[in-house]
């Protein structure tokens, strides 16, 4: 088990990815965890990456990603939120740029969700905006996501752009290797970019939504 010390860089770390959609750099850790030696933040996940906690790409100036939200939340939370985290639940990581409804499933009285929604290597993500309206994703609904690297042509894909920006759009790839983001809203214009600046972070497999 990690220290207490690794257990709140990997927190600070899982929390500013949610929040901003990318990771924080060596000096934003330690500056979070009131220290000024980076060297000791580079400890502290070279440990989380030993436990298999993390994945660090060196070349990267924000090469820290998390391996399995799930599994790893449960383990770091401890055995007083198992009820919170356990069979039937998602991860909730974070937000994501986009937006609208979902069809009903006729003929289903009775829908089990572990079954329906719970995989390995599924999160949650709550939507902001309405740039994909037009597909039933709304401002505020909850899309399921695989997690993967690579997606088909007209997939909904989450993007991470310059490892940077977080987005939700349909995927295009380009004869030229460059790919093209489609918003489903008419207001809205498709972004190109060459390939290198995006990675693919999952494959929207499902939402939901409360209107309570």
């Amino acid at each position: 088990m990690p220290t207490d010390r690794e257990r709140q860089t990997f927190e600070f770390v899982r929390a500013y990815t949610a929040e901003h959609g990318f990771p924080p750099k060596l000096r934003e850790i330690a500056s979070h965890l009131g220290i000024q030696s980076r060297g000791t933040v580079h400890r502290y996940l070279s440990a989380l990456r030993e436990a298999g906690l993390i994945e660090i790409e060196p070349e990267r100036a924000r090469g820290i990603q998390v391996t399995d939200p799930m599994e790893l939340a449960m383990e770091l939370k401890g055995s007083e939120e198992t009820d919170a985290t356990g069979p039937g639940t998602l991860p909730l990581l974070g937000r994501i740029a986009a937006g609208v409804p979902i069809e009903a499933i006729p003929g289903q009285d009775r829908i089990n969700l572990s079954e329906f929604f719970v995989r390995p290597g599924r999160f949650v993500l709550r939507v902001q905006g309405d740039s994909m309206m037009d597909d039933g994703i709304l401002d505020g609904d909850m899309v399921i996501v695989e997690k993967r690297d690579s997606a088909d042509d007209n997939e909904i894909i989450v993007a991470l752009i310059d490892l940077e920006e977080a987005t939700l759009k349909r995927l295009q790839h380009n004869p030229d290797g460059s790919v093209t983001l489609h918003p489903a809203n008419r207001d809205m214009q498709p972004m190109r970019y060459s390939g290198e600046r995006v990675r693919i972070q999952g494959v929207v497999v499902g939402q939901f939504r409360s209107y309570c």
